[in-house]
């Protein structure tokens, strides 16, 4: 009870943990009634509602993908549905969930995403300035500006693609890490 306190004093939004989209209508209806901001984790099903969705101006938090399709719920994971959000004009961010598949595997998510549709100059943001967006962080992080954190990787090559390596990393504007 405890951690619902920071949502009814709109201190943070809620997080609907759902992968159906019923569920998720239901979560919205209650924030409305209680004029509560949310954002929908897993957001398997939204390409039911996402026009529907986009007009309430609830952002999702798509994934986890890697994994297996070990609920009835996640019968319609697909790696079309950012490409989905991005047509309603929903705004997104793409996840691991890192309990089911780690961290490392977010930048192959995002290039899924783009292989099956989402525009390229969309990727990044999705595992970036969207999500910072979303949990209300971003004027710390999620882009490269001046007075922001900055935890900066320079990459080989284009930062989806697989064969890129990194090359440089720079923490706290330190370089730990030089190849």
């Amino acid at each position: 009870m405890a951690a619902l306190l920071f949502v009814v004093k709109k201190e943070i939004p809620l997080r609907a943990h759902a992968h159906r989209a019923d569920d998720v209508a239901t979560a919205i209806r209650i924030c409305e009634k209680f004029g509560l901001e949310m954002s929908w984790e897993h957001a398997t099903e939204w390409h039911r509602i996402a026009k529907w969705l986009a007009e309430k101006k609830v952002s999702a938090v798509w994934g986890p993908s890697l994994i297996a399709r070990g609920k009835w719920e996640m019968r319609e994971l697909s790696f079309e549905i950012p490409k989905a959000l991005y047509d309603a004009e929903v705004h997104f961010a793409i996840q691991t969930d890192a309990v089911g598949s780690t961290i490392a595997f977010l930048p192959i998510c995002a290039g899924l995403a783009v292989r099956d549709g989402l525009p390229s100059e969309e990727d990044l943001k999705a595992i970036t300035i969207n999500p910072a967006e979303i949990i209300g962080v971003a004027n710390r992080v999620g882009s490269i500006e001046k007075e922001k954190d900055a935890d900066i990787r320079i990459l080989s090559g284009d930062p989806l693609e697989l064969k890129t390596r990194v090359e440089k990393v720079f923490i706290d504007g330190e370089l730990t890490c030089s190849r």
